[in-house]
């Protein structure tokens, strides 16, 4: 009975948007108090030594980002318009109050390339801003 609703809990996850999969994710922290970062953090084998024995160690590559709005720039709108876009749960006043009280964060632990592609929008609207 438990790999039955394994495997619907795994179609459920597979269906959803990288939005909704992100907000699952933030809900199920808080639910557990617990950090997916932590959890997704890759785990490398420790690097082949060359023939003297030498090595440098290398740091992990970070998978796990946090879209963070710096300066909502000088056309709050556009910056505005596209945080609704890219978090389509967030209200009109919602999304006003994260550009007006920047530096906020807007997304937490999503992939590499959901942050670009938010930060690529964000900027192209006229903000500021990090992942982290």
């Amino acid at each position: 009975m438990a790999k039955l609703k394994q495997d619907e809990l795994l179609k459920a996850v597979e269906e959803m948007s990288v939005l909704e999969l992100s907000e699952f994710v933030k809900a199920l922290e808080e639910k557990f108090g617990v950090s997916a970062a932590t959890v997704a953090a890759p785990v490398q084998a420790a690097p082949a030594s060359d023939s003297q024995g030498a090595s440098e160690p290398t740091e992990p590559e970070q998978t796990v980002f946090n879209v963070v709005i710096a300066s909502g720039g000088t056309n709050k709108i556009a910056v505005i318009k596209a945080l609704r876009e890219l978090v389509p749960t967030l209200g009109l006043a919602e999304a006003k109050g994260l550009v007006d009280t920047a530096p906020k964060e807007v997304m937490t632990a999503v992939n590499k390339k959901t942050a670009e592609e938010a930060k690529e929008k964000l900027i192209a609207a006229g903000a500021s801003v990090e992942l982290k």
